[in-house]
C-alpha cells in the first residue's frame, strides 16, 4: 500500500511540483497546506503516514511549531526549506526530523529522502516498542523476582540507565514514614552498571555540613508535582535559591534534571517517593523521556511499592554493589571513563534488537570487539558472528566471497561455494571496512539490506538469508558520500544505530586499567614474573599521543613485558618524540598516576572527615572500604593523620 503523504507549502507552484512527482513515484498526496492551521485540520481527519514540512508558512506559525506536534504523534516528517541560518537550523534539529531537504532538489533527491524517513522511522518505531516492553518486564520483575530488598534500588537504576540517561539518581522517600533520619539515597554512576550509593550523611560529610543545614536545606527544596524536565537556563534557575538540587549540582556538576514522582507509599506520607535524575549535561533531557516516564510510571510504582513495604520493616535501606565485575558483559572491553561507559550504554540498547549499526572510529580503537559484544548481547548469539574486511578482499574476488557461486559460473569455480551471508545466516556479519567497499558491491549490499535475500554468481534464483548487519569504518562516510565515493542510499541503511569509538586520546584515564590488563595477559603468556610498571613509565603512557590507539598501546606493552629485566617495568620504548603543542604539554604536567590521583582523594576525604577514620562519618564508611585497609593505604601512600605527606 502506498504511504500517504501531506505537503504543507506555501507556494502554490511549489506544491504542485511536489504533488507531480510524489504521484509519478506511486505515493498518495492527500492533500497540500498552505499554513499550520490548515495542517493541524487535515492531520486530524487523514492521519497522514508522513509530512514533507516547510519551514516558513504563511501565518503566525511556523513549521517548527508543527514540527513539536507531529513528534507527539510520531508521524515522521521532511523539512523542506530555501535558506535557513544557523538559529533556524539549530531549532530545526531540535525537533528530530527524518529528513532535511534544501530547495531546490532533484527529484531523486526527494524519493530517496522518503524511502529512508520511512525506514528510519519503521525501524526506530519498532525498535523502541521492544525496548519498553523489555523494561516494563524488567520492572515488573524486580516485584516477582526474589531480589534482596536491599538490592531492589540498585536493579531499578541499571535498567533505567538506558533509558533514562543520567549521571546521578536521587530517591526521596516519603518524610512522615520511619525512614525520616535516612530519608534519600543518591546513586553516583561511576562506570557501566556500576553506582557509587551514597546516603544524606555521606553526601553532609562530602558537602561539610552540618545536620541542621541538611535538614533545612532539605526542607526548602521544591519537589515536582508532576513529571518535568529542566535543561540549562530551567535548571539555573531551579538552583538559583539555595536548595538540595544546588548542593548536588555544585558538588557533582550536574547541569540538567528530570523530576519522576510516583505517589505516596504509606497512609500517612505527606509527599510521594520521587526519582530524580540529573545529568552533567545540559540538554540531556526532552518530551520523549516526559512521555516514556509517564508510560512506566505505573510499572514503578508497583516495584517501589513491594521494595518499601519490606525495607520499613526494618527502618532502613542499604544497597550493595551489582554482583558481577564492572564491565564483564563486554567482552573484555577495559575501561571506565563516561566516554567509554556511553558506548556501553548504546550497546545494551541497540544489542536485542535486529537494527543495523554502524560503527565508526580510529583504527585501533577496539570497533570489533564493539561488534562482538552487539553479538554475544543478542538474540542471535548462539549463531555465527562472520567478519568480512572489506578492504583486504579482492576487487575481482570480494562478490564471489560475499554470495557465493554456482559450480561452472566462471573459470575456476570447480564446485558451489557458500558467501559470507549465507555463512551468517541467523547469525551476524561484520563488514570492517565499509568504506573501502567498491560501488558496484555497494549496490549488491544495498539489496540484501533491503530484500533480505542475495544472489550467488551464476545462480537462478535468489537466496533469502536472516541475518543482522554490523559494519564499521574509520573513514568519515559522509565525506565519502559527498565525494561520490559511497552510496547515500546504503549510508543511511546502514546508519539506523551509530556508535562512535572515542580514541584513547580522548579516553585516557583508561591507560592504567588497559596497561595493567595487557602485562597480566603477555606476562602470563610469555612465562615472565612482571607484576606492573613504575611511576615514570606510567606518566610517559599517559603523556604519549598514541595514534594508532589500544592495538599500539597493546604492542608497546608487549615488547616491554619482553624486554623486562625485573618485575616492574622501568622503561617503556616509544615511538619518536612527537612535538606537542603548548596546550599539550600544559596537559601532560596536569596528569598524574593512579596512585597519585588514589592518595589526593584520600586526602580530600580525610579532611572533610576531620581526619576521623573510623564511625559512620569516618572516612572508610565513605570510601566504602574496612577501616583497618584504609590504614594500610595510608601507610602505603605515605599519609599521615595530619593529612601530609
Amino acid at each position: 500500500m502506498s504511504k500517504k503523504i501531506l505537503i504543507v507549502e506555501d507556494q502554490f507552484i511549489e506544491a504542485n511540483h511536489l504533488r507531480i512527482m510524489l504521484q509519478r513515484a506511486d505515493y498518495t498526496v492527500c492533500s497540500v497546506a498552505r499554513s499550520v492551521e490548515q495542517a493541524e485540520e487535515i492531520i486530524a481527519a487523514e492521519k497522514p503516514d508522513l509530512v514533507l514540512l516547510d519551514i516558513f508558512l504563511s501565518g503566525n506559525r511556523t513549521g517548527i511549531d508543527l514540527a513539536v506536534q507531529l513528534r507527539d504523534a510520531n508521524i515522521p516528517f521532511i523539512y523542506l526549506s530555501a535558506n535557513s541560518n544557523e538559529q533556524v537550523l539549530n531549532a530545526a534539529k531540535a525537533t528530530h526530523p527524518n529528513g532535511f531537504l534544501v530547495k531546490p532538489f532533484r527529484e531523486k533527491d526527494l524519493l530517496v529522502a522518503l524511502q529512508i524517513a520511512v525506514y528510519h522511522h519503521e525501524n526506530g518505531l519498532e525498535s523502541q516498542l521492544r525496548k519498553e516492553t523489555l523494561l516494563q518486564t524488567q520492572l515488573e520483575n524486580i516485584t516477582a523476582d526474589g531480589i534482596p530488598p536491599e538490592q531492589k534500588l540498585l536493579v531499578i537504576a541499571q535498567v533505567l540507565q538506558p533509558f533514562i540517561s543520567f549521571d546521578l539518581m536521587a530517591v526521596e522517600f516519603p518524610t512522615s514514614t520511619s525512614m525520616q533520619q535516612n530519608d534519600t539515597l543518591y546513586f553516583l554512576r561511576i562506570g557501566f552498571n556500576e553506582y557509587q550509593v551514597i546516603t544524606i550523611d555521606g553526601l553532609r560529610t562530602i558537602c561539610n555540613l552540618k545536620a541542621h543545614e541538611i535538614n533545612r536545606l532539605q526542607a526548602v527544596t521544591r519537589i515536582a508535582s508532576d513529571i518535568q524536565f529542566y535543561n540549562e537556563k530551567e535548571f539555573e534557575s531551579v538552583i538559583s535559591g539555595l536548595s538540595m538540587h544546588k548542593i548536588i549540582a555544585d558538588t557533582f556538576g550536574m547541569s540538567a534534571m528530570l523530576s519522576l514522582p510516583l505517589q505516596p507509599l504509606a497512609p500517612k506520607a505527606d509527599n510521594p517517593l520521587s526519582l530524580s535524575f540529573y545529568n552533567r549535561r545540559p540538554n540531556a533531557f526532552n518530551q520523549n523521556q516526559v512521555a516514556l516516564c509517564h508510560r512506566i510510571r505505573p510499572f514503578l510504582i508497583v516495584a517501589t511499592q513491594a521494595m518499601f513495604r519490606i525495607s520499613t520493616a526494618t527502618g532502613k535501606i542499604s544497597v550493595a554493589p551489582p554482583a558481577h565485575a564492572v564491565n564483564s558483559i563486554f567482552n573484555g572491553i577495559i575501561g571506565r571513563s563516561p566516554q567509554l561507559t556511553a558506548v556501553f550504554d548504546l550497546i545494551s540498547q541497540v544489542a536485542p534488537v535486529d537494527t543495523s549499526v554502524l560503527i565508526t572510529g580510529e583504527s585501533g580503537t577496539g570497533k570489533e570487539r564493539i561488534a562482538d559484544s552487539i553479538h554475544a548481547l543478542s538474540s542471535r548469539r548462539d549463531h555465527p558472528i562472520i567478519k568480512v574486511n572489506s578492504a583486504a578482499l579482492p576487487s575481482n574476488l570480494i562478490e564471489s566471497e560475499l554470495f557465493g557461486h554456482e559450480k561452472g559460473a566462471f573459470t575456476g569455480a570447480f564446485e558451489k561455494r557458500l558467501g559470507r551471508f549465507e555463512q551468517a545466516n541467523n547469525g551476524t556479519i561484520f563488514l570492517d571496512e565499509i568504506g573501502d567497499m567498491p560501488l558496484e558491491t555497494q549496490v549488491k549490499l544495498l539489496r540484501v539490506l533491503q530484500q533480505k535475500e542475495i544472489e550467488r554468481i551464476g545462480g537462478k534464483a535468489p537466496v533469502k538469508v536472516n541475518i543482522r548487519i554490523i559494519a564499521a569504518t574509520n573513514r568519515n562516510l559522509e565525506k565519502e558520500v559527498a565525494e561520490g565515493r559511497f552510496r547515500l542510499d546504503l549510508y543511511y541503511r546502514l546508519n539506523v544505530f551509530p556508535i562512535h569509538v572515542p580514541s584513547l586520546a580522548e579516553r585516557r584515564e583508561d591507560i592504567p586499567l588497559l596497561v595493567n590488563h595487557f602485562v597480566q595477559v603477555y606476562s602470563g603468556k610469555i612465562g615472565r614474573k612482571v607484576s606492573g610498571i613504575s611511576d615514570k613509565a606510567m606518566r610517559n603512557l599517559l603523556a604519549y599521543n598514541w595514534p594508532g590507539n589500544i592495538r599500539e598501546l597493546e604492542n608497546v606493552i608487549e615488547r616491554s613485558v619482553l624486554l623486562a629485566n625485573s618485575e616492574l617495568i622501568d622503561q617503556i620504548l616509544l615511538p619518536a618524540h612527537q612535538p606537542m603543542k603548548p596546550s599539550e604539554r600544559e596537559e601532560e604536567v596536569r596528569l598524574k598516576t593512579i596512585f597519585e590521583n588514589e592518595r589526593d582523594y584520600i586526602i580530600e576525604i580525610l579532611k572533610k572527615c576531620n581526619g576521623r577514620i573510623r564511625g559512620v562519618d569516618g572516612a572508610a564508611a565513605i570510601l566504602n572500604i574496612p577501616p583497618t585497609t584504609l590504614g594500610s593505604k595510608m601507610k602505603k601512600l605515605g599519609i599521615r593523620r595530619d593529612f601530609s605527606i
